[in-house]
């Protein structure tokens, strides 16, 4: 049902591609939705659990910490027991790197201001071209170099896009090109800043994210913030929503947002009302249970779920399956923004996970035919 209008299209920035593993970033492809695992990395069981959980949820990359060597050590079972390209996080120690790159992570994201000597970056860029690894080039405003520091007074936008491209050209001077670039920052406005400035000093691809933005509500908020301004800015190859919550659930967020700005979509889009007293049955619990029961669709498609007449046929006009409340107990179904029938509050719930299986159901068969 749904059809974008020209004000519902976003101009994304022009960037160059690199490949994280099977997934292309950058260029045309598809905005990428990252999160990290928060297990000991040594313990492969764990992390490849965790990996599994953000899987169903729908990312497309996990970056996992490799602080030591138990933790590379661990990474060649996680990457061949999971779906998704793994990028390995590495400080400090560059053997690290090296020993994650043969492990088979797809990418490394590393600060090459802090791996060591410029003979030790080289070793680095070695190995991920031996391995056919990407790198990013993670700047953040919590770990800004002391030269910059000292030059600016505090981080601010400069000092982060500074920073950012002096490590790309560390990483340019050796004849590599397959990297993104973050410029992470907690404060949203720092943030914003620094990547629409960085966008528009370079063509390299573009990992977005409000780093340490605070718990699942807290968190959701300014990352919806940010991350809205600059994805409706058409700024942002891959993304990343950093919550205190569980990995899948900044995979759910970073969907949300996504499908929010229509620039990609996954699974059953839900429309509804917010409660009050017009409503003919319990929005809240209604859309509560359908959210639950739909959770595991992965195609497209659109569900409206409205409380009353005032609004329901207008919203029911632009979705795939549309329910608006009615009096005793009756509610009315559409289908394809035309009314159909009628169902009971009782099997409502029921009634409209059906619905929405069998229109899928159908649109697989088709698909199938046409091919």
């Amino acid at each position: 049902m749904t059809s974008y209008r020209p004000y519902q299209h976003i101009e994304r920035r022009k960037s160059r591609q690199i490949h994280v593993g099977k997934v292309a970033v950058g260029g045309d492809a598809p905005i990428s939705v990252q999160t990290m695992t928060n297990t000991l990395t040594s313990d492969a069981a764990a992390t490849i659990a965790q990996i599994r959980l953000s899987e169903l949820a729908g990312v497309d990359i996990v970056r996992v910490s490799c602080p030591d060597e138990e933790s590379t050590a661990a990474l060649a079972e996680i990457v061949r027991e999971v779906n998704v390209p793994i990028v390995a996080d590495i400080h400090f120690h560059y053997k690290r790197a090296i020993e994650a790159a043969k492990a088979g992570a797809a990418c490394l994201r590393i600060n090459p201001g802090n791996i060591g000597s410029a003979e030790r970056v080289k070793e680095v860029i070695q190995a991920a071209r031996d391995h056919g690894c990407s790198i990013r080039i993670g700047v953040n405003a919590g770990s800004l170099e002391k030269h910059l520091l000292e030059k600016y007074g505090e981080p601010n936008p400069d000092a982060l896009v500074e920073s950012a491209l002096w490590h790309a050209d560390h990483l340019l001077q050796n004849d590599f090109h397959e990297f993104k670039i973050s410029v992470k920052a907690s404060d949203v406005f720092l943030a914003v800043a620094a990547y629409q400035q960085l966008a528009d000093q370079c063509d390299h691809p573009l990992h977005i994210g409000i780093t340490e933005a605070g718990g699942l509500r807290t968190g959701t908020v300014k990352s919806a913030i940010g991350l809205g301004n600059l994805l409706w800015a058409g700024i942002g190859d891959t993304i990343r929503v950093s919550l205190s919550a569980e990995p899948e659930e900044e995979v759910k967020v970073a969907w949300e947002l996504l499908k929010s700005l229509n620039l990609r979509n996954r699974g059953v889009k839900v429309i509804s009302c917010p409660s009050c007293a017009r409503q003919g049955f319990d929005v809240i619990r209604t859309v509560q249970k359908l959210e639950d029961r739909l959770a595991h669709i992965t195609a497209p498609l659109t569900l409206s779920i409205i409380g009353c007449v005032v609004n329901g046929p207008g919203e029911a006009l632009m979705t795939d399956i549309g329910l608006t409340g009615g009096g005793a107990g009756r509610h009315m179904v559409y289908a394809a923004g035309k009314q159909s029938h009628t169902t009971s509050t009782d099997e409502m719930v029921e009634h409209l996970v059906r619905l929405v299986e069998e229109k899928l159901a159908q649109s697989e068969a088709a698909a199938s035919e046409a091919a």
